[in-house]
């Protein structure tokens, strides 16, 4: 350092996990590292859930580059045992339950209208909901102790390079600062430091899915197995508490996610179809009254909750979906989730962000003077990335067509389900993993784009018939057969399944 000049190997944009955790993990390959951050830790992040994928990826960077306390975090067992003071919440697996404007939730013997997938065996195995704004701030902790240089509420003006070599001028509080780098990493989330930089553009224009969201945190709010008790809804054959687990609310317009923390608080929010016109013009406050006012049981369980302090407000997003037009240049790379989002359905934010880690960490660590041969690396991974999104918004754009037909939602969704379990026997049995969920495999790729444009032939019929909700199913059971471990689509089970994923 001199006179406010910082000289790094790489410098990381962005300290929410993805950014932080990238920084700790190039710092222990040997670089010298500089994190960035236009904000303040703690600070509100919206809640997410991890996945089996997530837990595996988490084992494997800490055991792989030398993080021990990161293992930890990949049970909510181990967390709670390590780490109490953080909040987080247990995530036993999926629960979807479908409802109907103006109707009390309903359903049968045969779960008609619920979906339980269980993604582990117990409490103490169990996948985690993160309490972002705790997370983050103990991943900006760890970067300070490992003697990183962070620097917090600054902004990245402008970037030059010259000669292989970046110089960033930054604005700050106390006054401006330059960084002189290598290389750079936009792990911001956000595809707006890459148009001002490189002015790469961010668009919409590709994805089959197009939505939005309405959220906020609440505090104290009723558990859903209490409003079930008293429907006299009996849940004796539950793989879980569907408390304890990414808990979703299926509607006509899109769906509603609930995620609890053990501090008293739970993130909801509603993810809506973009393409409603009833909603386009609406303020978040508007939406959310809405629906509210529309769906009985969602009004019973959030109407009359307290907003957390923070953000103390409900939040209306933009378009959710969004892709940089390019993954990297000459001596830069986007991480995934500032490449581009999808919709948070499935879950899949925290296991892609850590999967992006593990690829972007070991490009660069076999590419340590940033020479030629990282060109080709690196047009590998976008096209890896952009392969990857592509999956994910298909399966996605399923969901939502089928959001008023329950039954067909339950069948399309298995192919996510399966595609993890094709995913995870490949980590398990140390195989070769380049692709996110297997995008990459032509099996996957068939089943997927083939079901689609049956899907999508189905859903624009003026009427679907039970014969065609059973022959739609039933081509989906046929096509995931050889990969099923699970029971998917088994009669039998009712839709409760006890254990989907890979044993841990």
């Amino acid at each position: 350092m001199t006179n406010n000049v910082f000289e790094c190997d790489i410098l990381v944009a962005g300290a929410g996990f993805a950014g932080s955790l990238t920084a700790l993990v190039l710092n222990n390959c040997g670089f010298k590292v500089c994190l960035v951050e236009k904000g303040k830790h703690p600070r509100f992040a919206i809640g997410e859930s991890s996945t089996p994928i997530a837990d595996m990826i988490l084992r494997s960077l800490s055991s792989q580059y030398n993080l021990s306390w990161l293992y930890d975090f990949s049970r909510y067992g181990s967390w709670q045992q390590a780490h109490p003071e953080i909040a987080c919440g247990i995530k036993r697996g999926f629960s979807y339950f479908k409802h109907y404007p103006g109707k009390s939730f309903f359903t049968d013997d045969l779960h008609s209208n619920e979906l339980l997938v269980a993604a582990s065996a117990s409490d103490t195995l169990s996948d985690t909901n993160w309490f972002r704004a705790d997370f983050d701030a103990f991943l900006v902790w760890q970067v300070k102790a490992y003697g990183i240089d962070y620097f917090d509420m600054t902004s990245i003006e402008t970037a030059v390079r010259t000669n292989n070599k970046w110089t960033f001028n930054a604005s700050r509080e106390e006054g401006a600062i330059t960084i002189r780098a290598s290389f750079f990493i936009d792990a911001t989330g956000s595809g707006s430091l890459q148009e001002k930089l490189f002015s790469v553009k961010s668009s919409a224009e590709s994805f089959l899915t197009h939505s939005f969201a309405v959220f906020s945190h609440f505090n104290a709010v009723p558990e859903w197995t209490g409003i079930l008790q008293q429907k006299n809804i009996p849940t004796g054959d539950y793989p879980y508490n569907v408390d304890h687990s990414a808990l979703h609310h299926v509607l006509e317009e899109g769906w509603a996610w609930v995620l609890r923390f053990n501090n008293n608080r739970t993130s909801w929010g509603f993810a809506l179809n973009g393409d409603d016109s009833s909603l386009r013009d609406k303020s978040a406050t508007e939406i959310w009254n809405a629906m509210l006012a529309k769906y009985p049981d969602i009004h019973n369980v959030i109407g009359n909750v307290p907003l957390s302090p923070e953000p103390g407000r409900i939040i209306r997003s933009p378009r959710l979906q969004r892709k940089l037009e390019k993954c990297f240049g000459d001596g830069w790379v986007a991480m995934p989730h500032t490449i581009g989002f999808i919709d948070p359905l499935f879950s899949t934010g925290i296991a892609y962000s850590l999967a992006g880690i593990e690829r972007v960490a070991g490009i660069l660590s076999e590419n340590r003077d940033f020479k030629q041969p990282l060109y080709a690396q690196l047009k590998a991974y976008e096209h890896t990335v952009f392969e990857e999104l592509k999956l994910i918004d298909m399966l996605v754009a399923g969901c939502y067509k089928t959001m008023r037909h329950f039954q067909l939602f339950n069948a399309w969704s298995m192919l996510y389900f399966t595609f993890t379990i094709v995913y995870e026997q490949r980590r398990l049995n140390k195989l070769p993993v380049k692709y996110f969920l297997e995008a990459n495999n032509p099996d996957v790729q068939a089943i997927a784009s083939c079901t689609y444009n049956e899907l999508q032939e189905l859903t624009e019929r003026p009427n679907i018939s039970q014969q065609d909700i059973e022959m739609f199913t039933a081509n989906i059971r046929k096509r995931i057969a050889p990969y099923n471990t699970a029971g998917l689509l088994k009669p039998a089970a009712k839709n409760m399944y006890h254990h989907t994923a890979a044993n841990l």
